[in-house]
This record gives structure tokens, C-alpha cells and sequence, in this order.
């Protein structure tokens, strides 16, 4: 005794009928608008000595996008053998703080514009100078103010 036809266990008029309001809500531009990500700039940055250009494995390299002038969080990388690190999420045209620590040498910081899809950054890391100390005496330029005198770590 066949009472009318079934789809999976329903009537076909109630699949039909459960059909009917997505249909609708989607004729209608109702429910989620997709919005695709923007594009993104690979960044790869690339660490050696400032001394002999050799590369540094295991420098902590620190990623800072900057959104309106304030920091919009970070994320951190350690460079490889080749001293180098790659990141492809910040945004085009958006504006990066890098930040480059390891030990042995100073750190480094500086911002940088990202208007293509792909940036190539060359950090060379100095080893530590001298603390500058307003208890010594400095030599001074023709504007008198002092200039920094180049000194070996102690």
C-alpha cells in the first residue's frame, strides 16, 4: 500500500516545502555575504652578520602590522639555516614593523611600506657597542653635540 512518494523517509510535498525558504532567501540576496580576504604581500626577510654577511640561524624575527599607526598584534619566526624567515599574510599596501633579536647582537627595528605582493627585506645585525654614558666625556661636533665615538666591547 503505497501512501504517495517518499524521499528519504519524508513526503515528497514536505521535501518540497523545506526546500522552498532557501530558495527564496538566496533570490532575494538574504543571508551571508561572501567577502574574499585581501590580497597579501610575502614578506621574506633575510638575516646576516653586518661584519662578513653570514647568515644567522635561530633570530627571532618579530612581524608587527601596523593598522592606523598602532600595532594590530605580531607573530614571531625563527629564520633557518640560511637566516631566512617568510610570512604571506599581512595585507597589501599595509605598513610593517620588523623587529629582529638574537643573541650576541643588537637589535634591530625598523617600519616598512608593503605596496606590492611580495617584499624582500635584508637585515644585517651589528655586535652590541658600547653604552653611551653622560659620566664620560664625548668629543663634540661643530654643532656641539657629541659624537659617537666607536668602541670595542669591553
Amino acid at each position: 500500500m503505497n501512501r504517495g512518494f517518499w524521499v528519504s523517509g519524508f513526503p515528497l510535498a514536505a521535501a518540497v516545502l523545506l526546500a522552498l525558504p532557501t530558495a527564496h532567501a538566496q533570490e532575494h540576496g538574504r543571508g551571508r555575504k561572501y567577502k574574499p580576504p585581501p590580497p597579501t604581500c610575502n614578506v621574506t626577510v633575510t638575516v646576516v652578520r653586518a661584519d662578513n654577511k653570514k647568515p644567522v640561524e635561530d633570530a627571532a624575527v618579530v612581524f608587527h602590522p601596523l593598522k592606523e599607526g598602532k600595532n594590530d598584534g605580531n607573530m614571531e619566526l625563527k629564520t633557518n639555516e640560511e637566516g631566512k624567515v617568510s610570512l604571506n599574510v599581512i595585507p597589501v599596501g599595509a605598513t610593517l614593523r620588523l623587529q629582529v633579536i638574537a643573541t650576541g647582537f643588537q637589535t634591530y627595528g625598523k617600519d616598512y611600506d608593503l605596496p606590492d605582493d611580495a617584499k624582500e627585506i635584508t637585515v644585517k645585525l651589528n655586535l652590541p657597542q658600547r653604552q653611551y654614558s653622560i659620566y664620560q666625556s664625548h668629543p663634540t661636533n661643530d654643532a656641539g653635540q657629541a659624537t659617537p665615538v666607536p668602541q670595542k666591547p669591553q
